[in-house]
């Protein structure tokens, strides 16, 4: 859980996202951050012996920098007003498929899978899909997988309108096979992080994943 205290800085840091602001209240940002940390701690705790892929993860993998990257951005604020965990066993270069906390008031989600690959990992994950689309439809099928998180997250941005090169419009999975991104999440309440039961709560559903996540990082693993 985090403190309501921190949940306040993040709402001050959104209406105030300067740099003068930020370090006349670097203290607050101190406290906020040791809260954050204990956050992802408690995550990794709970989600370990959940998937041992994760056994050698520690909190600075899975932490984010509050600065922002704006050199290509037309937003130029210098701060994130949200907060991220990113749980997975791609750590030192290493891209894989993981799980996702993202909180920031009015869009709050856990979420899990492969966002927007780069182009060799999209071909393994086609390739794995097109072969093993069986075992992919078996975990998306799944009740309690349904039931928390539905389907593949689906726009106009992450799904060509055509097949992909090498694969017919009568494939079986096409409709996998068109997916840039292979992402799916779960809303939930922004005030619901302040309660005690939050971490334990998300991690049961986020372990949902798992069959998904073994799934992509079989194919990103897996010799040719």
């Amino acid at each position: 859980m985090l403190s309501k205290d921190s949940l306040q800085f993040l709402d001050d840091l959104k209406a105030n996202n300067n740099r003068d602001w930020f370090l006349d209240n670097k203290k607050r940002y101190e406290v906020f951050k040791k809260d954050y940390h204990q956050l992802v701690s408690d995550f990794l705790d709970i989600m370990k012996p959940l998937d041992p892929s994760l056994e050698m993860l520690e909190v600075k993998h899975c932490t984010f920098r509050i600065n922002r990257d704006i050199r290509f951005s037309k937003d130029k604020s210098p701060y994130k007003a949200h907060l991220g965990v990113w749980i997975s066993s791609g750590v030192k270069g290493w891209n894989r498929s993981g799980y996702y906390v993202h909180i920031e008031k009015g869009s709050s989600f856990i979420a899990g899978g492969f966002y927007c690959p780069e182009a060799e990992d999209l071909k393994k994950v086609r390739k794995e899909i097109a072969y093993f689309h069986e075992d992919l439809e078996e975990i998306l099928n799944d009740k309690n997988f349904k039931k928390e998180f539905g389907d593949f997250d689906r726009n106009e941005n992450n799904i060509l309108k055509n097949p992909p090169r090498g694969y017919e419009k009568e494939h079986p999975a096409i409709e996998f096979l068109k997916l840039k991104s292979f992402e799916t999440s779960h809303k939930f309440n922004y005030e619901e992080v302040t309660n005690k039961d939050f971490v334990d709560k998300m991690s049961k559903k986020l372990i949902l994943l798992k069959p998904l996540n073994d799934f992509i990082n079989r194919a990103l693993t897996s010799e040719e």
